[in-house]
Parts: structure tokens; sequence; C-alpha cells
């Protein structure tokens, strides 16, 4: 029967992808979830799983990080919200890599290439990772989706389906063409984590997600204001972001 350890610091996230491996590989069986890197090469070096599937972004150490110390023959499955991190060269050697949010036919395909594969020959899962480290290293990480709160549940919101981010008090609105969620994430941290050709900040309290805008226009003023698709509200442009229009 082969054996897998699940790493992720989000509970939830962990306990999706153990139940979903359940339901695409039922022989699986998995031997431990830890919740951070340190626990988890600990674990791997006790346990020696098969397979390790390890978030990227944990506290203590990284996913990439975990896995370069691994010494036995596990081998890994990357789980990352991150695109940057030479997506390419997580399809060589053997090492296989999910993207959050999980999708189930990307899960079968990866279960199915675990399933036909054999253990890593003997130093490639050091030469992908030894590639990999400085190129994420290099490569700012970009948000793929937020954890936000509606009432009393919590939302996995894609940021692709983010009309805009709006401060607003203690919270930050993330709106979408369907709802209004809350995350505590300041505007500030937001735009350092998102992907600056299709995210702009366009006021000290405002991010736009360009693949939603609508258009911009002009007051009396000579004041900017931008408009998301399907929203009757305008959003007010700070004289420090209008050059970024000039091109439109």
């Amino acid at each position: 029967m082969p054996t897998a350890l699940i790493a992720d610091d989000e509970p939830h996230l962990a306990q999706y992808l153990k139940a979903q491996l359940a339901q695409a590989w039922p022989e699986l069986q998995i031997l431990k979830i830890a919740c951070n890197g340190i626990e988890a090469a600990e674990a791997i070096a006790q346990l020696q799983p098969d397979i390790a599937f390890l978030d990227i972004q944990m506290p203590g150490l990284t996913g990439l990080e975990v896995a370069q110390g691994i010494e036995g023959a596990t081998r890994v499955v990357f789980v990352t919200a991150y695109d940057q991190y030479a997506v390419d060269a997580f399809e060589a050697r053997a090492v296989d890599y999910l993207l959050k949010p999980l999708k189930a036919e990307r899960l079968a395909g990866c279960v199915e290439r675990l399933r036909q594969s054999a253990a890593s020959p003997d130093g490639a899962l050091a030469e992908t990772l030894k590639r990999l480290l400085p190129q994420a290293a290099a490569a700012p990480a970009r948000l793929r989706y937020v954890r936000a709160a509606q009432g009393e549940l919590m939302h996995q919101v894609a940021v692709d389906e983010v009309l805009f981010f709006y401060a607003d008090d203690k919270y930050t609105i993330v709106q979408t063409a369907t709802a209004e969620h809350l995350i505590r994430t300041p505007i500030v941290e937001l735009a350092s984590q998102l992907d600056p050709d299709r995210f702009w900040q366009v006021h000290r309290s405002t991010i736009i997600n360009l693949d939603h805008l609508a258009g911009t226009r002009r007051d009396e003023q000579s004041r900017l204001f931008v408009r998301v698709k399907g929203q009757a509200r305008e959003l007010p442009v700070s004289r420090a972001y209008v050059h970024l229009f000039k091109a439109m």
C-alpha cells in the first residue's frame, strides 16, 4: 500500500487534499498531516513515506527547503497557490506540482503519474531543486486566492474573480461579481503579492483587477474615476496613480 504525507499550514486545505486523494487514490495511506515545514521534515525522516505533498509557503521551512533535505526515496509533489516557481521544472524528473485551488482533473493526472512512475533516480530531485531554489528566491510569489469571510462562513476566493479590493476601516473588502467578502490583509500587503501586470493600485485604499475594467471617467474638476464591469459604483483614482491610465 503506497503511503504519503501532507504538509500545509492551512488545516482546512490539508484536509481537503486528503479527502480528494481518498477519492482519486483510495489505496493511498496518509501517514501524517504536518502543519509546518519543520514538522514535515521530521516526519518524512521518521516515516519515509513514498510521497510527500508539500505546500511551498510554510512557516519554519518552505516546501522547497523540506524537499531539499529529503535523503530517502520519497517523491515530492509541490502544492502551491503561486505559479512563479518554474512550472516547467516541476514537471521534470518525476517532481509534480498542484496549484491551489485544487482541480479534480489535475489531481487525477498527478495520481496517475505517481502510480506509473518509480522513485526518482538518485540526485534527480536534488538537481531539479537546485534549479528551483534560486528562481523561487528571485521571483515574487503571486497571490492566486484569498481566504475571505462572509458572515460566519469562510470562502476561498480566486483572485481572478475579484473585481477590486477596497480598504474599509479594519478590513479589506474583496468584491466579486456576485458577493462582497472581508479579509484583514492590508492593501499594501496585497499590492506586494498580486500580479502587477493585472492588478493596479489606483488609490491608497483601492486595488483594481484590470481584467474587469470597464472604463474611466473624468468629472468637472478633472478628477479621474474607474468603472468596473457590472458595478454601478465608480472608484476614484488618486493623483499619484493617474499616470497609469495615460495610455488608455
